[in-house]
């Protein structure tokens, strides 16, 4: 039986070092974490004598910012429901531990704590002591369950790993001090996956099951929406999540109740499911952006300005990335839902000639009807001699075909991919209730996968998902016998809504994740209907997007590259928070609040009943003026107003910004006042940038 992590450790904080203990193994090695320095040993013995105990749930890792090393603990953990009887938990809150007795107090140091405990706190965490919720039920059907649970974690969906790393190296090559393997560190090792988790008890037509949804969201290049799109040299591209639909019968050990812990809960054995067999199906898909180089310039414009280098410049990208998808899913079928004209047509086209780079003899094929001259696109290899011939591309128009709330339309679709649904099947698994490692008798694979996108990959993405999901779920009721050939499961109300909300729960998850709001669309996934309600909502949302992605995605963008480990911080790097703009152009904002607030005094101010007209308006319209030209200054500077991320500059926010600064300081008003000396974003760090290669326009 592997080592599973610890369920109960005690920390014992001393001046010397932090110990951690689990109580109810009292045999096992002691880890202790030494200060200052943060090295890292295994006591045989307990190591007491901390002046303060306290209990926690798992050490979520260890970070290295400038001055100091702290160990991040979870000290409160929500149970959110029971899969095959292991329990899975939502991380509630956290706790920095720093090395130095006393912390020293630095303005960086400062910035970096709040930033990571502001993304820790926001972001949805969750993980089992006893089941690896990184890997599909499909993978893990092909994994040594008696391999530790971190070792056996999707490295993808390793959210912790670079926190992890240093726990990771000690046990893999030991310290100066303790040579060799440490296995001894393996039950204080916890993988923790970042996205969305539901699990709810339910029944279908009087057939109890367990529905599930979770979506596991990619560690490499994460981030916010403007801040990060497309693909990087190493094949990752922004937004991926994998997205599994499961369905347990028979299983009554799901659901909140029973006992928390223990050995016999491990296997998921505890209860039995009263001689029936406990059969698991499961469904995935996937979601990422478009794999070209690409980005979306904010200048405070509603519409970010969009920049495509060119194509062939990915293809060596674009190979690594669709070489895994290939491994790991089988045929990959490329749903892309972009407009087909304006500014994402570019995005379109883009995306259709990688394919045709990638796949041998490309075939084009397409489909028009009175709502669209491309309602369908199709690019497949007409031959099957190489791995990219496993790429079949499906372009939808999805903005003519659903337009005037016709929703309902995206089942033409589910209709063009019906032969590939077919073929693709599902995964289907049974208990072997003699197995104490838990595993499953396979008896069905899902031999191909769904890649959805959008430009954000979110809304139109998360409609689509869903519907597809909706047709595999039907199917395996259908081959359960749960439901009679030809119905839905929609004949049984209750369920309906069940599915819908889950569904809708998931948009909500991945949007704030990288918008920073709900989903759009969601009152469609809900009901099954757009409303006007709903499209009030998409407004409101899509405003909250806006002031968002400018004013505020910088620093959610540093806490992403800080946790994830793409920005190391060092002692030499300071002050980087600092606004490094002009004074002058730092103060516009201000001067333009004073003077909307002058006007506002000026036009309700109640005069004196003798006192001259004139004055009062002069000075109206002086401070109106004013308050004119300050706006329109920032609508044409817009790059110097938006929040950038400061640890990994933007290459094109860097060229920009100088570019911007440049015409301010060719500014008839203002011109003169703009300090030579006074610099913008620093271009020294160049070399932490991505796509740090010429963009070619």
């Amino acid at each position: 039986m592997a080592s599973l992590p610890f369920r109960d450790i005690n920390v014992h904080a001393s001046t010397s070092h932090y110990a951690f203990t689990s109580p109810s193994s009292p045999s096992a090695p002691t880890l202790v974490v030494d200060r200052p320095s943060g090295d890292l040993r295994l006591n045989d013995g307990t190591l007491l004598g901390g002046k303060r105990v306290s209990s926690i749930a798992g050490i979520l890792g260890m970070i290295k910012l400038r001055l100091d090393k702290y160990i991040i603990v979870i000290t409160k953990a929500q149970p959110m429901g029971r899969l095959k009887g292991h329990m899975v938990y939502k991380v509630i809150a956290t706790e920095f531990l720093p090395l130095r007795e006393r912390p020293l107090h630095d303005q960086d140091e400062d910035t970096y704590l709040a930033l990571l405990k502001a993304f820790i706190k926001s972001s949805p965490m969750y993980f089992s002591y006893s089941f690896d919720i990184t890997n599909t039920f499909q993978r893990q059907s092909q994994l040594d369950p008696s391999v530790p649970l971190w070792e056996r974690a999707d490295d993808r969906f390793f959210w912790n790993k670079f926190v992890q790393s240093d726990l990771i190296d000690f046990r893999t090559s030991g310290t100066r001090h303790q040579h060799g393997q440490q296995p001894g560190v393996d039950p204080y090792i916890l993988p923790v996956m970042f996205g969305m988790m539901e699990i709810i008890t339910t029944r279908v037509k009087s057939t109890p099951l367990t529905l599930v949804l979770i979506t596991r969201r990619s560690r490499h290049r994460a981030g916010t929406r403007y801040f990060s799109r497309g693909i990087d040299e190493q094949g990752h591209v922004s937004n991926f999540n994998e997205t599994e639909q499961i369905i347990i019968l028979n299983d009554s050990t799901s659901g909140l109740g029973g006992f928390a812990g223990g050995g016999g809960m491990q296997n998921g054995k505890v209860g039995g499911s009263g001689g029936k067999e406990v059969q698991i199906m499961s469904y995935v898909q996937t979601r990422g952006s478009v794999p070209v180089f690409w980005a979306e310039v904010n200048t405070l414009h509603y519409t970010p300005k969009l920049q495509i280098r060119g194509v062939e410049t990915a293809v060596s990208a674009a190979q690594a990335h669709f070489d895994e998808q290939i491994r790991l899913y089988g045929d990959n079928y490329l749903v892309n839902l972009v407009k087909q004209k304006g500014r994402e047509q570019r995005v379109k086209e883009a995306y259709e000639q990688m394919i045709k780079m990638l796949v041998s003899s490309p075939f084009e094929g397409t489909s028009e009807d009175s709502r669209s001259s491309e309602k369908f696109h199709l690019v497949e290899s007409s031959t099957s001699q190489q791995e990219f011939d496993r790429l079949h591309y499906v372009y939808f128009d999805f903005h003519n075909e659903t337009k005037g709330l016709q929703w309902h339309r995206v089942q033409l679709l589910v209709d063009q991919l019906h032969d590939a649904l077919e073929r693709q099947q599902y995964f289907r698994g049974v208990d072997m209730p003699a197995d104490l490692e838990g595993r499953l008798e396979v008896r069905n694979h899902q031999t191909s996968v769904i890649r959805t996108n959008c430009m954000d990959c979110l809304d139109r993405t998360n409609v689509v998902q869903s519907i597809l999901a909706r047709t595999a779920l039907n199917r395996q009721l259908t081959d359960l016998g749960v439901l009679s050939r030809g119905e839905t499961f929609t004949s049984d109300p209750a369920f309906e809504v069940l599915f819908r909300k889950i569904w809708a729960d998931n948009a909500d998850v991945v949007s704030t994740s990288y918008s920073g709001t709900g989903a759009l669309k969601t009152d469609f996934t809900r009901t099954g209907v757009r409303t006007k309600a709903g499209l009030l909502q998409d407004g409101r949302n899509s405003m909250t997007r806006y002031f968002r992605n400018n004013f505020t995605d910088g620093p959610k963008q540093d806490a992403f590259d800080l946790f994830l480990g793409a920005y190391l911080p060092t002692t030499s790097s300071y002050l980087l928070f600092v606004d490094q703009r002009p004074l002058l152009v730092q103060s516009i904002p201000y001067v333009f609040a004073f003077s909307l607030f002058f006007v506002f005094i000026g036009s309700f101010t109640r005069r004196l009943p003798d006192a001259a007209v004139l004055p009062v308006r002069i000075f109206i319209l002086f401070w109106f003026v004013v308050a004119a030209w300050c706006a329109n200054f920032i609508i044409r500077n817009g790059m110097l107003y938006v929040n950038w991320p400061k640890l990994n500059p933007r290459p094109w926010a860097t060229e920009g910004y100088q570019e911007a600064i440049s015409n301010v300081r060719k500014d008839k008003v203002i011109g003169g006042l703009v300090a030579r000396h006074e610099r913008g974003l620093s271009t020294a760090r160049y070399t932490n940038a991505e796509e740090g290669k010429k963009r070619i326009e």
